[in-house]
């Protein structure tokens, strides 16, 4: 085990988020004798993977997670295909005996290859076994995807686990590497550096800004900024506000109506609803550029894989080509209409998003929990101080896990928001365990108790709106007090007042409780 933890450290794993249990015992005594990496605690499979990915987030490193045996290492599926999706080195180990396959099925017993499917190879070892046999984790890690390592143990392993270290991998312990450097880009900028040369002038290009790392923003805002062509912008971008008067307001509606004839991507896929109708756009031309290399659609695309900033550096200089079609006039009437709208219904629940925006655009850590609020957020959030760093949850519709994620982009923050649904909580009360563990510092989740954001169709009868939506029918202050968490009702701006009173190494939960007539009211006045 001393070994495997080494071979791990040399891939840059220096976190291990260790779930409990007695078949993990060899693992956990060998992790608990070993001060180069750091352990984190809790009892929760799937909060302990969506957490590790929001050390993930974080780092950049991969992060370990120690999962046992049986039914439980399966929890944490959702996290395992968020990262997959993400493109992070999140490495699953989960420790079982030798029974044979047939004993699959016993209690405490499944059967374990191919557990995450596609989306993280099983390699099994039979442990004890020589450094020769152990895998290349650095090899394993360096193209970013997730792996499961299963190990399968002789019993005396599993019952009477022992610390050994000898002088040699006590030494190779405490050397963490770096994280492995990223595999070169693939693909041809032949096409994109021709449109940006030739055809974009005559034809228009619009930029669509998905999520980004903070080590790749620079070169993202450099290319928005020399093109100087309408941006559409996720707030996971990082550049949302940055962007300045190149942002394209109400953008998503404008181009759905008025598609352009290129769209050019950056970084992961984007969030908002054009990105989806482009499916039935074939006459528009997708490029992207992306760290992860999946294309996000099921039409041809052209995309270039690899890391942004080496990809725009090989463009080379590139052209000023400016808003051939005037998107931007329309987005300024957009604008102006939103504005007026949000003073209009200041109950809504997109008036308490940009209210809320207001207070956590000085956060040094923002996340977004579902895809209800991050719309809302593209949408309406404050524009006038950049919010850096912001992460979410990018799969359509998860919500699991969005409170131990938050907890792992924020371990040495001072101050942290956090914006999710009501169902987002629900699903996620075992991230408490983590909060004794973090650094002191000021975490604050938004509750966005609004019955669907709006996504449920207003021509449903009262009956059915609730099946489909199925709002929390119980207090939130309950799960407050599940969370060990200071409790706060939000129904307007001034309720946010309260941001300012809460202590600087305290959490907190606010209920934002928008007046439902004045959201739908806000939504059928917009184009």
């Amino acid at each position: 085990m001393d070994m495997l933890i080494a071979k791990c450290a040399k891939a840059g794993i220096a976190e291990w988020v260790c779930c409990p249990g007695a078949f993990n015992l060899p693992l956990l005594t060998a992790l608990a004798g070993c001060p180069g990496v750091h352990r984190w605690q809790v009892q929760d499979e799937r909060a302990a993977a969506f957490f590790a990915l929001g050390r993930m987030q974080a780092t950049g490193r991969g992060v370990g997670v120690v999962l046992g045996s049986g039914a439980n290492a399966v929890c944490a599926f959702p996290a395992v295909m968020e990262a997959f999706y993400e493109r992070r080195p999140l490495v699953l180990v989960t420790l079982d005996d030798l029974e044979p396959a047939d004993a699959a099925g016993a209690f405490g017993h499944i059967e374990q290859d191919g557990l995450f499917g596609l989306y993280a190879p099983t390699l099994t070892l039979h442990m004890p076994c020589s450094e020769a046999d152990l895998p290349d984790m650095v090899d394993l890690c360096r193209d970013g995807f997730p792996v499961h390592l299963r190990l399968c143990c002789v019993e005396d392993m599993l019952h009477h686990a022992h610390m050994r270290h000898d002088a040699l991998s006590m030494d190779f312990l405490f050397d963490v590497a770096d994280a492995p450097l990223r595999p070169p880009f693939r693909g041809s900028l032949a096409e994109l550096s021709r449109l940006l040369r030739f055809e974009a002038r005559h034809e228009n290009l619009v930029m669509l800004l998905g999520a980004l790392d903070p080590d790749e923003q620079e070169s993202a805002l450099w290319l928005a900024r020399t093109l100087r062509v309408p941006v559409v912008a996720d707030a996971t971008s990082g550049l949302r506000e940055k962007v300045g008067e190149l942002l394209l307001s109400g953008g998503s509606d404008l181009l759905t109506n008025a598609p352009p004839r290129n769209v050019l991507r950056l970084g992961a896929v984007p969030s908002c609803p054009f990105w989806h109708a482009l499916e039935e756009m074939p006459s528009t031309r997708v490029f992207s550029i992306t760290r992860t290399g999946f294309s996000g659609l099921r039409r041809p695309s052209t995309v270039i894989e690899g890391e942004p900033e080496q990809i725009i550096k090989a463009l080379d200089d590139v052209p000023r080509i400016g808003d051939v079609d005037d998107y931007r006039t329309q987005g300024n009437r957009y604008a102006a209409l939103i504005e007026e709208l949000l003073l209009t219904y200041p109950e809504s629940d997109a008036a308490l998003v940009r209210a809320f925006s207001q207070q956590a655009c000085i956060a040094d850590v923002l996340y977004l929990g579902s895809p209800s609020t991050t719309q809302l957020w593209n949408n309406y959030a404050q524009l006038r101080a950049p919010t850096l760093y912001v992460h979410s949850a990018q799969l359509a519709g998860c919500a699991d896990g969005a409170l131990s994620a938050f907890m792992g982009n924020c371990v040495d923050t001072d101050f942290a928001c956090a914006l999710i649904g009501d169902i987002a909580l629900l699903r996620d009360t075992a991230a408490a365990q983590f909060l004794p563990q973090l650094a002191p510092g000021k975490r604050v989740v938004a509750v966005l108790n609004n019955n669907g954001a709006g996504a449920v169709p207003p021509s449903l009868s009262d009956e059915m709106r609730d099946f489909v939506s199925q709002p929390l029918h119980r207090d939130l202050r309950d799960y407050a007090r599940l969370l060990s968490a200071e409790y706060y009702l939000i129904r307007s701006e001034a309720d946010f007042e309260i941001m300012e009173e809460i202590g600087n190494d305290a959490f907190a939960l606010l209920e934002l409780s928008p007046d439902p007539e004045q959201s739908d009211a806000l939504r059928r006045r917009l184009p």
